[in-house]
């Protein structure tokens, strides 16, 4: 059996002729399986197998979709799982892939209530270079448009498969979108509560990749680029793995289920607001690190020297990627809507911010957008 977690070609290749997997369960989207060039990857590969393909319809991971794929997962009894896909597909296979999980499911979710043992054994394979959940032991799922996580080592796969191949042909939008994901991740890991010595070193390796790679990707993607950038989002999961993610993220889910705004994008909406609003309260900092320390790792690495200029350089790559963060241009009365959107606001996520948020904080950072 194949010991390492992040495979290669050729360990893929062994790992599915194992004769043990006799059954293998895919989890995927139609998109990420067809045209990223998985479908053709994949069924030389599991063709002597029994197979069952599961293709998600939601865009985001939601409780009823879920169900549906426990069920057949439990009716095909796979020994192998493999989720094909972005963080939605990703979040699916991790949460079905736990034991039991099924009884009372919501309320397993809502209290992060499982036994951390997984039905088989699950490879994830990522084909956006975004989210990292292809090394997370976290995986996120929605009840009544509102976001749980579901946290533990029986949700982290058995392996990871990084293939550039299988990114290359995303959209520019879901290129702009999830490589800002993987951007704001980094940062946000370097200056998180929870952030250590070894997420700082997996988030700064993430952020000097994709700070250099991450605009050439969206606007002229090729294997290199593409290649970088996957590697960009595995470290940024590796960070946030060990750190957790703060207030953009904590922020953003409502968008996501309100709006239908892609996670990425709605991250984007007020990263570098929260970054200035807490580098301005930098005396109130909640950390056991100096804050301003971490704050000069990210000026360094954007090669600014003040946070005006870390702004203004966030506000740019956005503009180069076409993530807008004006609220008119994406259908959204942020003045009649702001309290919608703080009541669908993950506090688990938000108390890792390093300055301690207010709800009148948040409601003033959020209708600051609109200028």
């Amino acid at each position: 059996m194949i010991s390492k977690k992040n495979l290669t070609k050729s360990d893929i290749k062994k790992l599915l002729s194992d004769k043990f997997f006799k059954k293998v369960f895919i989890i995927t989207g139609k998109n990420s399986f067809f045209k990223s060039g998985a479908n053709i990857f994949f069924r030389k590969l599991i063709s002597d197998k029994q197979t069952k393909i599961f293709f998600k319809n939601s865009s985001l991971p939601e409780i009823n979709e879920l169900r549906s794929i426990i069920n057949s997962i439990k009716s095909f009894q796979p020994q192998l799982l493999i989720a094909i896909g972005g963080g939605a597909v990703m979040d699916y296979a991790k949460i079905a892939n736990l034991k039991d999980i099924e009884k009372n499911l919501s309320q397993n979710i809502k209290k992060n209530n499982h036994q951390n043992i997984k039905i088989s054994k699950l490879i994830a394979v990522p084909t956006t270079a975004g989210s990292g959940a292809e090394v997370t032991s976290n995986a996120v799922i929605y009840i009544n448009k509102i976001k749980y996580s579901i946290e533990g080592k029986g949700v982290l796969p058995n392996y990871f498969f990084l293939n550039y191949d299988f990114i290359l042909s995303n959209s520019k939008k879901l290129k702009s979108s999830s490589g800002f994901d993987a951007i704001s991740q980094a940062i946000e890991s370097i200056i998180s509560v929870k952030s250590n010595n070894k997420s700082l070193i997996f988030a700064k390796k993430s952020l000097l990749i994709s700070t250099k790679n991450y605009i050439k990707f969206v606007k002229k993607p090729n294997k290199n680029n593409a290649n970088l950038m996957s590697l960009a989002a595995m470290y940024s999961g590796q960070a946030i793995n060990i750190s957790k993610t703060t207030a953009p993220h904590a922020v953003s889910y409502p968008f996501s289920a309100l709006y239908n705004i892609s996670h990425g994008h709605a991250v984007s909406l007020t990263l570098e607001k929260f970054l200035k609003f807490n580098y301005l309260n930098i005396n109130k900092s909640v950390c056991d690190f100096d804050l301003n320390k971490r704050y000069s790792i990210i000026f360094d690495i954007f090669k600014v020297s003040k946070i005006d200029d870390l702004v203004k350089t966030l506000k740019h790559i956005k503009t180069q990627a076409n993530l807008t963060d004006n609220f008119r241009d994406l259908n959204i009365d942020i003045k009649n809507d702001y309290h919608q959107i703080l009541d669908g606001i993950n506090n688990q996520r938000l108390k890792n911010n390093p300055i301690k948020l207010e709800k009148k904080d948040i409601k003033s950072i959020i209708l600051d957008k609109q200028n």
